[in-house]
């Protein structure tokens, strides 16, 4: 088995156990291991990024200050995302704000770049980079009633605002078309696998 393909085989374990392990639940406090997930799943993914350029590590670096940034900008006045208070299931926060959603933003954001990357091939970096941060968007519509369930984040009022997902998109769509202009032709299977991987683990907790 080539190497791309065990981290592909491992990232699909971990994942079932973490959907096994909260629907069950093993344990009540099992879901506070989001967070080494979430750097383990980092980890996996980077590891096959291939050659790294100055612009890809400057790309992973305004990726997640752009998107711990928004997410504080956003809890502290409500005006980009709507009224949210995050639980504690993402670990440390700075202002109420997680450290590890940053992060979460890098990562999404790499992936679904990726992904359209292979789905587009040589398509403008404005159409790449567009159809990556819908991508994100029609993600996060998955994520919210499972983060909400689960005490990732709760909403004001119990309901999610419209203004979240376009506030998702004015953050992801930079950052798409950027990651398209400066990666055109960068491909990573395990970045394709994680992005479905991610789909799998919220449409399972969502159904069940």
């Amino acid at each position: 088995m080539q190497s791309a393909d065990l981290s592909i085989a491992v990232l699909s374990v971990l994942y079932l156990v973490g959907i096994v392990g909260i629907l069950l639940p093993i344990h009540p406090d099992f879901i506070l291991l989001t967070p080494l997930n979430l750097l383990v799943s980092v980890g996996l993914v980077l590891w096959y990024h291939g050659e790294w350029q100055r612009k890809t590590v400057l790309y992973l670096l305004i990726a997640y200050l752009a998107g711990f940034g928004a997410e504080l900008f956003g809890v502290q006045t409500g005006l980009l995302f709507g009224d949210y208070a995050y639980g504690r299931v993402l670990g440390p926060k700075i202002w109420g704000t997680p450290l590890m959603i940053g992060v979460n933003w890098l990562m999404l954001g790499y992936c679904a770049g990726i992904l359209s990357n292979t789905l587009l091939g040589q398509r403008s970096f404005w159409l790449r980079g567009t159809l990556a941060a819908l991508m994100m968007v029609g993600l996060d519509v998955m994520i919210e009633p499972v983060a909400m369930a689960y005490g990732f984040w709760s909403w004001e009022g119990d309901v999610v605002p419209l203004q979240n997902y376009l506030g998702w998109l004015a953050v992801a769509w930079p950052l798409e078309v950027l990651f398209a202009y400066w990666h055109p032709a960068r491909r990573n299977k395990v970045a394709v696998a994680l992005f479905c991987l991610q789909i799998i683990f919220f449409a399972a907790l969502l159904i069940f």
